[in-house]
C-alpha cells in the first residue's frame, strides 16, 4: 500500500488494492488513512482528486485544539476520541511533548528508557480494545463507514500509526484479510513516519540518545499490534465477536462495509 504523495498531508495512504485472498481486494478510492490534517490544503490537486467527504479524527481534545483539522469544502468531520479514558494513565507523553523528548535524550531516558516506552505502547494498544472511549470511537468509525450514503472517508490521528493503525486493522479484519496482510499493512507506515521524524532522530542520536528508544516512540513494531489482538482474543475470542459484541456494530452494517469496500475478481 504505497503512500499517496500529497504535499500537505502526512502519511496519506489508500487502503485500496490490498489483497484479501480468494481473488478479492480492497476497493480503491473509498477509504484513506493519514496523520494530522492541520496543514491539509483542499486546493492541493492530489487531495482534491480523492474526493474525501468524511473525516474521522481519532485524536484527543488537546491534540485537536493544538492543531485543528482542515476539512474539505462540503466535508463532514466526525470526532472519535480513542484515548479519552486512557491517556492520563498511559505513561506515554502527549503528542505535543514528543518533540521536546526527542530534543532531550536525558529526559527521554528518564521517563521512557529501559523498555518503559514499549511497555506503555503495549498498555495503550490493549486500551484500544478495552476502554469505553476506544470502543465508542471505533464503533462510530465503523458505523460511518457502513452508511451506504457515506462518500470517500479518511481516518487519522496525529502520526497516523497507532490509533489509525488499529482502525485499519479492524477494517481489514472485517473484510476478511489474513493475519499476514494485516501485519504487513500495519508495519508499512514505518518508512513514512521515520522519514518525517528523521531530523529529530538524527539530532537525538547525535546527542547520545538511544536510537532504539527513538524508534519505539515514533515507529510501530509487531509487539504493539500483537498486544491489541491478544486483548481481543482474551475478551472476545475473535475479531468478528469483538466487532459485533465489543463494539456493538450490527451484522448488517459490517455487511455493507464488505459490499462497499470489496472488489471481486481482482
Amino acid at each position: 500500500m504505497p503512500a499517496i504523495p500529497a504535499a500537505t498531508v502526512a502519511n496519506l495512504r489508500d487502503l485500496g488494492t490490498l489483497s484479501l485472498g480468494e481473488n478479492r481486494s480492497v476497493r480503491s478510492g473509498r477509504i484513506f488513512r493519514s496523520g494530522r490534517l492541520d496543514r491539509m490544503d483542499p486546493a492541493d490537486p492530489v487531495v482534491a482528486g480523492l474526493g474525501i467527504r468524511t473525516i474521522v479524527d481519532f485524536r484527543t481534545a488537546a491534540e485537536r485544539a493544538d492543531r485543528p483539522d482542515h476539512v474539505p469544502d462540503g466535508g463532514r468531520l466526525l470526532v472519535a476520541d480513542v484515548l479519552a479514558d486512557h491517556l492520563a494513565a498511559s505513561g506515554l507523553p502527549p503528542a505535543a511533548r514528543l518533540k521536546t523528548l526527542l530534543a532531550d535524550p536525558a529526559l527521554a531516558e528518564e521517563l521512557l528508557g529501559g523498555g518503559k516506552a514499549r511497555e506503555a505502547f503495549v498498555r495503550t494498544y490493549r486500551a484500544f480494545v478495552a476502554t469505553d472511549s476506544a470502543r465508542a470511537a471505533y464503533r462510530a468509525f465503523l458505523m460511518e463507514l457502513g452508511d451506504p450514503h457515506t462518500g470517500p472517508l479518511l481516518f487519522h490521528c496525529t502520526a497516523g500509526k497507532d490509533r489509525t493503525g488499529w482502525g485499519a486493522t479492524i477494517v481489514l479484519s472485517v473484510l476478511g484479510a489474513d493475519d499476514e496482510t494485516v501485519m504487513t499493512e500495519y508495519l508499512s507506515v514505518n518508512a513514512a513516519v521515520r522519514q518525517a521524524f528523521a531530523p529529530m532522530i538524527e539530532g537525538f542520536t547525535a546527542q547520545g540518545g538511544d536510537p532504539d528508544l527513538a524508534l519505539a516512540l515514533i515507529g510501530v513494531v509487531p509487539e504493539y499490534l500483537a498486544a491489541a489482538l491478544d486483548e481481543v482474543a482474551v475478551r472476545h475470542g475473535s475479531m468478528e465477536k469483538y466487532v459485533r459484541e465489543g463494539l456493538g456494530v450490527p451484522d448488517e452494517v459490517t455487511a455493507v462495509i464488505r459490499e462497499r469496500l470489496t472488489v471481486h475478481g481482482a
